[in-house]
């Protein structure tokens, strides 16, 4: 878990908190700057997605998306449409309250995204055991 100030998490000694400084995007230039074909993110920010998909990350949103090379473009241009009418008093809101559905896709998402990347060869895995 990687934020600006402390947020609380389950204490695990498999999560990892890490508080960055308070600059604008230093947690998502943390996470970029560490992510590559062995990551997996999860996050909604899409600029941070496109940033790490480009790394070769495996990206995933709350809901289940899964973001790839196919479907960053699409994602950032909607984006930034979306922005734009809320900027210009088209739009109000924001995205729909998180569902059951949506947990349920994502977890399904984790675990495919988990079970592919257990898969690769230690070669495409460094670190794999």
């Amino acid at each position: 878990m990687v934020a600006n100030t402390p947020i609380q998490v389950p204490r695990d000694p498999l999560i990892e908190r890490i508080t960055v400084g308070a600059g604008l995007d230093a947690a998502d230039d943390w996470i970029a700057a560490r992510a590559d074909a062995r990551t997996i993110v999860i996050t909604s920010d899409v600029p941070l997605a496109s940033r790490c998909v480009k790394t070769g990350a495996q990206v995933i949103a709350p809901n289940g998306r899964a973001f790839t090379d196919a479907s960053i473009g699409m994602a950032l241009a909607m984006r930034n449409l979306m922005a734009d009418l809320r900027e210009a008093g088209q739009m109000s809101g924001g995205p729909a309250a998180f569902s059951p559905r949506d947990r349920s896709t994502f977890l399904g998402e984790l675990d495919r995204t988990i079970r592919r990347l257990g898969r690769r060869s230690p070669d495409q895995n460094p670190g794999a055991v």
